[in-house]
């Protein structure tokens, strides 16, 4: 297989070089127009899709005079659509002849829906309102009405995730999607892979300086991603490219905490780019512990980030991008010093601290290429990342490390003017270390990975109600072989070299009712994967642990109200998750020879219900609620009983049944103020210093209130402040971790837009 994904690459690769001096159509036409308000007013700014059969030809920015205009188009039919931030306009579409000049006047309305341009949903942009999976999108307007400057604070109002933090800023942060586990979302930035070697992933690792949008797609998507998308995938669009603009900010306030920020992106002639740098820092909790009594002097956190993009684009459609990102992360881990219900807490840790380096590159090709009348299009991607972890307590220095690199090939095809369809294929060699992973000579030892994946989907419309997607990926993970560990704590056996094949499909559909109803109706299912991560291989006396598999459905109903400035959504699913992978232990002898092995068993449904209120005087009101019930199966073959000390029927640790939120913001004029309510019911959780061998224990449900206002000085400079917490209560979203108490923040940000 190895061979053949390489002869893969090379055809795809000599298309490429072969022809773009002739994806140019032979007699080009011409697009363009203007932008409308609701009063007829011209609407600078305003974000211009045009699309065909295989995804977005064309994406630019209303100029001052909210005019536009597309040259170089082929022959053929095409979708235009306007995004802009409170507005919608419905989608035109244009058919045009060779050589047309055709002139397009694009009227806007108030929508709580806001048009976008999706990059996750499917292997080619897709419209928001056209996606048959549920999506949201967190743009960076929404970051900043609601002065949003940690990436995990812009999830917590997403329906269907349960984010958990250990403490205060830069505590460790983990994501459970629809009663998944917290290594079950796969997280790509521009593109690339960020997970670790199996899965996990820390959200508290994240800055939002450089985030364009945020796009999150619920349920398994591993027919797209294949590893580690089992539950959720959520992906980061950086800054890059239109008006040539530059912002900077400088906050302070509570727990010696500090944000600055800097970021620019623009176009000039065929040029874009972007590049923000952030630092953050906080002293965190330093009062007295509840646990002991004693203060905390170890709770602070310093993050540091910078990155940048560069991008070039010829008249026949060649688009060549590089991007880069470093960040660091170092924060004291004082320990669980709040919650302690069997009185293990051994006292606040002064020594351990961990530094995690985080470094990503990324190059990407998009070229036409010539065949079939222009109708396909070639995407290339070269990817890199590395993060090292550093961990220092009372026992000394231990490390860890992912290394991952990725190539990926892709083409897509207009079949028609409304089906397109998509195959390619992308190979990540991974490699993992750790300092408790060991060979023979209790030396260090990498375990390696390839992964390839070869993967199609084929995406049409039947009229302008229906739009149905097919795909699916087969994907071969190969670990080399492990040699043995006479470690005397955990010795491991020789594992030979193993080989899995996997295949995951996926169907969704969405069909769209016209007016006066304004619905839609979406519906998916799917299965995904993740393959075990470094420890789970490192400990195991098990040659042939596979793969953890998920499979999903879910239907949803969404329809707006009152010209589309009210919408109600809701959406029902189902999940079961096999083959987890668990301690097998004396009671399970007869459903495993293994330490470990994949056995357990766990299941979840739920429904996600959504509301959004526009109005055109400046209110955004949203309200969302997830109810989940979750439930631990028993293991195969073993007489229906779960791994201990679970029981079989008992709720998933950290998924509440009920969780909620609330969010206004209100903008009138120089003014945007915001208010947010985020509730969450009691959930178990283990216990704090022992983890699940010290028992199960319930962590009290809570409600939190924030609210904060930004005033517009002059036309660049703003000034806003918030207060989190703004009741003071007490809770912890992790048990044993103190959630920090009420906190205030004053800010300035300076902006220039050409």
């Amino acid at each position: 297989m190895a061979r053949l994904a390489s002869f893969f690459l090379l055809l795809l690769v000599s298309g490429y070089v072969a022809t773009p001096a002739q994806a140019a159509p032979a007699n080009p036409s011409t697009l363009h127009g203007g932008v409308r308000d609701p009063d007829g007013r011209p609407v600078p700014g305003a974000s211009v899709i045009v699309s065909n059969g295989i995804a977005t030809t064309a994406s630019l920015t209303t100029d001052a005079g909210g005019e536009f205009r597309v040259d170089n188009l082929a022959a053929g039919e095409y979708d235009v659509r306007v995004t802009l931030e409170g507005f919608r306009a419905d989608p035109v579409k244009v058919r045009l002849a060779a050589g047309e000049d055709r002139a397009l006047i694009v009227p806007l309305h108030v929508s709580a829906v806001t048009e976008s341009i999706v990059v996750t949903a499917a292997q080619v942009e897709v419209p928001l309102t056209r996606t048959s999976d549920s999506v949201t999108v967190i743009t960076a307007a929404d970051l900043k009405a609601r002065q949003i400057d940690t990436f995990a604070d812009a999830l917590r109002d997403v329906p269907g995730l349960t984010l958990a933090r250990n403490g205060s800023l830069g505590g460790v942060t983990s994501l459970f999607p629809r009663g998944g586990d917290s290594d079950f979302t796969l997280v790509l930035i521009d593109g690339v892979r960020a997970n670790l070697f199996g899965g996990a992933f820390d959200f508290s690792q994240l800055p939002v300086a450089d985030v364009e949008r945020i796009e999150i797609v619920r349920g398994p998507d591993s027919a797209l991603y294949g590893a580690d998308a089992i539950g959720a995938v959520v992906q980061i669009v950086t800054r890059h490219g239109g008006p040539r603009r530059f912002e900077g900010a400088l906050e302070a306030g509570s727990l010696g905490t500090s944000r600055l920020t800097a970021s620019t992106a623009g176009s000039k002639g065929r040029w874009s780019w972007g590049a923000a740098a952030e630092r953050l820092a906080s002293d965190g909790f330093t009062g007295v512990a509840p646990a002991s009594g004693e203060p905390v002097t170890n709770d602070d956190y310093l993050s540091r980030h910078v990155s940048g993009s560069v991008a070039w684009r010829n008249d026949t459609g060649v688009q060549i991008r590089a991007d880069g990102r470093l960040t660091s992360g170092a924060r004291g881990f004082p320990g669980p010093f709040g919650s302690n219900p069997i009185g293990a807490f051994p006292g606040v840790d002064r020594v351990s601290r961990g530094v995690t380096d985080t470094s990503e590159a990324s190059f990407k090709l998009i070229a036409p290429l010539k065949g079939l009348r222009g109708r396909l299009r070639e995407r290339l991607q070269a990817s890199y990342f590395d993060t090292t972890s550093d961990f220092r307590s009372t026992f000394g220095l231990s490390q860890s490390a992912t290394r991952r690199a990725t190539l990926r090939a892709q083409t897509d095809i207009a079949l028609s003017g409304r089906a397109g369809a998509s195959v390619g294929l992308e190979v990540n060699q991974e490699r993992a270390t750790s300092t408790f992973i060991t060979g023979a000579g209790l030396q260090p030892l990498p375990i390696t990975r390839r992964v390839i994946g070869y993967f199609s989907e084929v995406r049409g419309e039947a009229g302008s109600h229906l739009a149905v997607t097919g795909g699916l990926r087969v994907e071969q993970i190969r670990r080399d072989a492990l040699e043995a560990s006479h470690d005397p704590y955990a010795a491991r056996p020789p594992l030979p070299t193993d080989s899995v094949v996997s295949v995951n499909p996926k169907v969704s559909a969405v069909y769209t009712l016209p007016a006066p109803v304004s619905a839609r109706v979406h519906a998916s299912a799917g299965t995904g994967i993740r393959p075990p991560d470094a420890i789970e291989i490192a400990f195991t006396d098990n040659p042939y642990l596979k793969p953890e598999r998920s499979r999903s459905a879910e239907i949803g109903f969404d329809r707006t109200f009152a010209g589309e400035t009210a919408l109600v959504g809701a959406t029902a699913f189902v999940n079961r998750y096999d083959d987890l992978i668990v301690a097998v232990g004396p009671a399970f002898h007869d459903a495993s020879q293994y330490r470990t092995d994949n056995i357990s068993n766990a299941a979840s449904h739920g429904v996600e219900l959504a509301t959004g209120v526009r109005s055109s005087w400046g209110l955004d009101l949203r309200l969302t609620y997830t109810w989940l019930h979750t439930d631990i199966l028993a293991v195969d073959s073993g007489h229906g009983q779960a791994p201990p000390p679970f029981t079989v029927g008992q709720p998933l640790v950290r998924r509440p049944t009920h969780q909620g939120s609330i969010d206004a913001v209100l903008t009138r004029g120089r003014l945007t103020a915001f208010a947010q309510l985020g509730a969450r019911g009691r959930v178990l959780d283990v216990e704090p210093n022992y983890g699940a061998f010290g028992g199960l224990f319930y962590a009290p449900g809570y409600a939190v209130v924030g609210a904060g206002a930004t005033v517009r000085v002059v036309r660049s400079l703003e000034v806003f402040g918030r207060v989190q917490n703004l009741l003071d209560r007490r809770y912890e979203e992790t048990l044993g971790f103190p959630a920090p108490a009420r906190t205030v923040m004053v800010g300035v940000r300076v902006a220039s837009r050409k």
